[in-house]
């Protein structure tokens, strides 16, 4: 019974480029707020960039096409 389980389950590849790349993404995202809205609090003499959510969703989406475009590119 538990072979029958374990033959079910699709294993997913270990080398998939976009895995990678979405990997590489959320170290990204996670050490540097890249993405992240960023007000400035108090008086600093420069304007808040508050960024939309779909300005956010933009810049996410296009570190991810960089991020597999990084991935795909054979090392030198």
């Amino acid at each position: 019974m538990a072979d029958e389980k374990e033959k079910e389950v699709a294993k997913p590849e270990k080398n998939d480029s976009d895995q990678v790349a979405l990997e590489l993404m959320k170290f990204i995202t996670v050490t540097t707020g890249y993405g992240k809205t960023t007000a400035n609090a108090g008086f600093t003499g420069k304007a808040s960039t508050v960024k939309t959510p779909e300005e956010q969703a933009e810049a996410l989406l296009e570190l991810f096409q960089r991020c597999r475009k990084a991935v795909k590119q054979p090392a030198e």
